[in-house]
């Protein structure tokens, strides 16, 4: 086969294959019926090495839908546990997914990691899992298969997210099928091909310490620490540090979530990545109309993930991660380290609204400045992603953006500071404008927009997928082929409904 198969690893099947606690469980896939290619991520493809060409190649379909007869691969299933909604859940794992190996790509940029640290040349090893494919040891009485509807939220946001600038997990194709699943109703079959750095989640850890079993917890930390951060491998505070980056890391995640008004809706302690990249795409939602209070999560009826709610979850589920470290690490240490996520957050995330607002070096009173826009924006109603792009062309002449307030005096008021704020700079409006919209974006994965290409997808109409897909990769371009988009949504948008099981 000619596609990538042989150039990929094995190294967490190498290194745990032959200890006792079941880091993994070797799986078989179960083919889809007559699957057919629904979109192909050519982009990453050039990314990771892949001829994009191969994509729609006939073997490429059978291998990701899950015909693994002709290639040399060891699919695996990977346990884990975790806090699901604040409540221990006990062991969990991968229920619908299996990892087929891992791919070794030339790191593009070397320089200094989250630590300040020089880092070292090396190849990084991305997994390639196929989600969709049969059930798994872990599959807990259910039948392993993801339906077309929630493989396109999956697809679709997660090259979403690698457009904004956000760590996140990658998809590289989404297969559909004739294969019947039952869920609320009969859907079709599909499976999505995620990549990531890592798999590996807080709820990893969080298994073998619950399990009592800390040299797995010691083994799991070496592992990460060697395949991503060769750079620490002998260091005798190795554990700290890597602690350490993901803290950071999560913080400067979730700042950017914040940042561009993405609520992901189900933060468990399983749906965090020890590399604090974005992972796990279900029932996830962009702001609409700006409002703190918003649940994406029809099934989260304690508001537990609440938009406004993300910064401190985020924190909660470090230290229910630190808990899990106590065996490598004193409480001290673990203690000083998540002391350091709160200011680190705010930092990342005051240093990125002050971007959005074209100001060049953020300053302490830049916050009230943007605190009071946001209020402003809640009281009226204004929707987040049109009100950043529209203050893009701003000027002491042009208040055009006022229109979207109710509250005009309001906004004039606050426009006056904002004036003054923007004279202390030495930018022309053009450059602040330029600046402002290389970080504002003008489009996100709305629901209602991830809604119509479901509904085409379901009539075997894929091109308003790959529409979205490449308006998504490049969500800061003007993209005119897509302009319908562009504005507010329409009014049925608010009845969609989004839950644990899409």
């Amino acid at each position: 086969m000619t596609l990538f198969i042989d150039r990929l690893e094995h190294t967490y099947f190498e290194s745990f294959k032959e200890r006792e606690d079941a880091h993994f469980s070797p799986v078989m896939a179960s083919r889809l019926l007559d699957p057919v290619v629904v979109s192909s991520n050519k982009l990453l493809a050039e990314e990771l090495g892949i001829d994009p060409d191969n994509l729609d190649s006939p073997e490429m379909l059978e291998l990701m839908s899950g015909n693994f007869m002709t290639a040399n691969i060891k699919p695996i299933a990977l346990v884990y546990s975790g806090h699901q909604f604040g409540v221990w859940a006990g062991q969990l794992g991968d229920g619908r997914a299996m990892t087929l190996g891992e791919l070794p790509v030339a790191k593009s940029a070397l320089g200094e990691d989250e630590l300040g640290e020089t880092e070292v040349p090396h190849s990084e090893l991305w997994d390639i899992q196929l989600k969709g494919a049969g059930p798994t040891p872990y599959s807990r009485f259910a039948d392993g298969r993801a339906v077309l509807r929630s493989s396109i939220r999956e697809y679709l946001c997660s090259e979403a997210m690698h457009g904004l600038g956000i760590a996140t997990t990658r998809a590289l194709s989404l297969v559909d099928s004739k294969t019947q699943v039952y869920r609320e109703e009969v859907e079709s079959g599909a499976t999505v091909c995620r990549v990531a750095r890592s798999h590996i989640r807080f709820g990893s850890f969080e298994h073998f310490h619950y399990r009592n079993q800390p040299e797995s917890v010691r083994a799991l930390a070496d592992y990460v620490v060697q395949r991503h951060f060769p750079q620490w491998t002998e260091d005798s505070d190795r554990f700290i540090k890597l602690f350490k980056n993901t803290v950071f890391k999560t913080a400067k995640m979730i700042a950017q979530w914040q940042s561009v008004g993405f609520n992901h809706g189900v933060m468990n302690t399983d749906n965090m990545s020890i590399l604090g990249d974005t992972l796990d795409f279900g029932p996830f939602g962009f702001l609409d109309n700006y409002n703190p209070d918003f649940i994406c999560n029809h099934s989260d009826t304690n508001g537990r993930y609440a938009f406004k709610n993300q910064p401190s979850v985020g924190l909660w589920n470090l230290n229910a991660l630190a808990t899990s470290l106590t065996s490598l690490l004193s409480s001290d240490e673990l203690i000083d380290v998540l002391k350091q996520y709160e200011p680190e957050f705010l930092n990342q995330f005051r240093g990125i609204m002050a971007s959005k607002l074209g100001l060049e070096q953020y300053q302490a009173e830049d916050e009230l400045l943007s605190n009071e826009l946001l209020d402003l924006m809640q009281t009226n109603n204004v929707d987040y992603t049109i009100l950043f792009r529209s203050l893009c062309d701003f000027t002491a002449t042009n208040h055009t953006v006022r229109d979207q307030f109710i509250d005009r005096e309001g906004f004039d008021q606050w426009a006056v500071k904002y004036l003054a704020r923007l004279e202390q700079q030495r930018l022309s409006d053009a450059q602040r404008r330029d600046n402002m919209r290389a970080i504002n974006p003008k489009y996100v994965l709305r629901n209602y927009m991830a809604q119509g290409a479901i509904e085409k997808a379901q009539t075997g109409d894929y091109s308003e997928v790959n529409l979205l897909l490449k308006v998504l990769q490049s969500p800061r371009e003007e993209h005119p082929e897509a302009q319908h988009y562009a504005g507010l949504p329409p009014d049925w948008a608010e009845t969609i409904s989004v839950s644990c099981s899409s």
